[in-house]
């Protein structure tokens, strides 16, 4: 399919930045399949699915909370995906000065065609502008306009006490209510952090919390308990013990590549006594053998993990209703399965 860009109206010059057209819509092409959903009612369902992004980034020269490109695109990814909806972006003007002797200054206007699933499109055209000491300045101006088209258009949930985004120069100070309450939000963060939970969202375990201070309970490093075992009896319990933490699936490969690492060493302190095998042939690492349970909760912890790039909040409910049992009770071979349907996009 030939994408042409469609004649734009004749608008007033705006200063500062190029004129920015009125939306428009154009038709899918002959033959798409009946009952297919046209651009703006995949608009709605993606509007439906999206998750809330905190503004959780922080500009620690100018002291200021906001939200980065990253959390925006990442919430946007699996809905996008789901509903068939994809964004063509293309630069329709482009200006930069240079300001002093290093600082360049970027205005564009990016116009993004949004695709739907029956294949019309609807273009919109969004402003950016910023600055920059290297060569990031036209990156980060699209960046901005990427940003605030997802947040517009798709209509992102945000905390409706930070509605008034902090990517400016001068953060406005907050008042003593707000300032209150975020103090209460930390308190109840910091509660949390301290009893460590799994959940559906696959949140970071115990070992990856900061410490944030001293009066913190000291938390359990596995890894260097891993490093410091002498037998694999030692590191089995090591090891079922981060299970037992909800530790995830990479950081479970931390600690086997720990114990592969101290096999290989055994190994080759004792090779001057065993008989080296011919050539062409390698032995095979031994395996350590995995309890059920073990097997499962590490099935489980890699589902939820996947489940979580995924976009996916109902993954409890979708297990049961293909497999008749929740999670908690199904078995590593189960989980794995469900996982590959995730990964390969099936899962809704």
């Amino acid at each position: 399919m030939t994408v042409t860009a469609l004649p734009l109206p004749n608008l007033p010059a705006v200063p500062t930045a190029a004129a920015v057209a009125a939306p428009i819509y154009q038709p899918a092409p002959v033959g798409p399949a009946e009952g297919t959903p046209n651009v703006f009612g995949a608009i709605a369902a993606v509007m439906r699915d999206v998750m809330p992004v905190a503004k959780d980034k922080e500009n620690t020269q100018q002291r200021y909370k906001f939200r980065g490109i990253d959390d925006v695109m990442s919430a946007m990814a699996g809905p996008l995906r789901a509903h068939g909806v994809f964004i063509l972006p293309t630069i329709a003007a482009h200006h930069a000065e240079r300001r002093g002797e290093k600082m360049t200054h970027v205005t564009i206007t990016m116009r993004y065609h949004v695709y739907g699933p029956a294949g019309d499109c609807l273009t919109a055209e969004v402003p950016g502008e910023a600055s920059d000491f290297a060569d990031k300045a036209t990156n980060k101006a699209q960046s901005a306009a990427l940003k605030y088209l997802l947040f517009t258009l798709f209509m992102i949930p945000v905390d409706g006490r930070s509605v008034d985004d902090g990517d400016r120069d001068h953060p406005v100070e907050p008042t003593p209510e707000h300032r209150a309450e975020r103090q209460q939000r930390q308190q109840q963060r910091g509660q949390r952090q301290q009893q460590p939970r799994r959940s559906n969202r696959a949140e970071p375990g115990p070992w990856e919390q900061p410490q944030q201070n001293q009066q913190q309970p000291q938390r359990t490093d596995y890894l260097a308990h891993a490093e410091r075992a002498n037998s694999p009896e030692q590191f089995d319990k090591i090891r079922a013990a981060a299970v037992q933490a909800g530790a995830p699936a990479d950081y479970l490969a931390q600690l086997d590549a720990v114990a592969a690492r101290k096999r290989g060493a055994a190994q080759g302190q004792q090779g001057q006594q065993q008989t080296p095998p011919q050539q062409g042939e390698q032995a095979p690492p031994p395996s350590v053998p995995k309890s059920p349970e073990v097997a499962a909760a590490e099935a489980e912890n890699a589902l939820r993990l996947a489940a979580s790039r995924a976009n996916l909040p109902t993954l409890d409910a979708d297990f049961e209703r293909v497999h008749g049992l929740p999670i908690a009770q199904a078995g590593a071979q189960q989980l794995d399965a469900f996982r590959a349907v995730i990964e390969n996009g099936g899962a809704r």
